[in-house]
């Protein structure tokens, strides 16, 4: 299990890493190991124009394959408000402001027992 646990901890660094290489906002990876049947690890993050999102996306895919995930399947769109990167057993969601607001992932999987990712925009100064 230590193997499965520190190849996840890679995958999520190289997750969020990307994506606050292309200035995502409000990074948030939650934990779900026996809390969901569909994976063991969400990233949710911000994008604020569709372009913006796609790009995280495709970076996302080139990074995760170049870490030797071959399925990555994506659903959404461009010009979604949401896009979803199943990872197998990370899953990744791309939103748009106001379509993260409604549908609340965090709300729904108690993002408030998960530690946020530390961000630039949200450090504490000094």
């Amino acid at each position: 299990m230590p193997t499965e646990t520190s190849r996840l901890d890679q995958l999520q660094k190289i997750i969020v890493d990307s994506l606050e290489d292309d200035k995502a906002e409000r990074i948030v990876a939650l934990d779900l190991a026996g809390r969901a049947s569909f994976a063991d690890r969400m990233v949710i993050a911000t994008g604020l124009a569709d372009r913006q999102i796609a790009a995280m996306a495709t970076h996302l895919e080139d990074k995760l394959h170049e870490a030797g995930l071959k399925r990555i399947q994506m659903e959404g769109a461009s010009g979604s408000d949401w896009l979803l990167i199943d990872a197998g057993d990370i899953v990744i969601h791309l939103f748009k402001p106001d379509a993260r607001e409604q549908y609340g992932l965090e709300r729904m999987w108690s993002a408030d027992l998960d530690e946020p990712v530390a961000t630039p925009e949200s450090a504490p100064p000094g």
